[in-house]
């Protein structure tokens, strides 16, 4: 099982962007999901970094496994996780 977010819906709301990110990675702790799809778009590629740093904090990182950027569309990011 996957889970997806797309943030076009809130790519200009600086605060939301946080909330529904750390809601998508909770939510695949929870739930044990393997993989997020987190699409940030392709624009300027703020949004992305952004979403890159939000992933790097050391209480997030600690939660998931790896970042996989897709080579064929740079506008999409998979976050993997493993549970024992």
């Amino acid at each position: 099982m996957k889970l997806k977010l797309d943030l076009h819906e809130v790519y200009n709301r600086s605060r939301d962007i946080d909330r529904v990110l750390r809601d998508v990675i909770d939510e695949a702790v929870a739930k044990k999901i393997k993989t997020v799809e987190i699409i940030p778009g392709k624009g300027s590629g703020q949004l992305k970094k952004r979403v890159l740093r939000f992933l790097e904090q050391k209480e997030i990182k600690a939660l998931y496994h790896r970042v996989e950027k897709d080579g064929q569309n740079w506008g999409r990011l998979f976050v993997h996780f493993r549970f024992k």
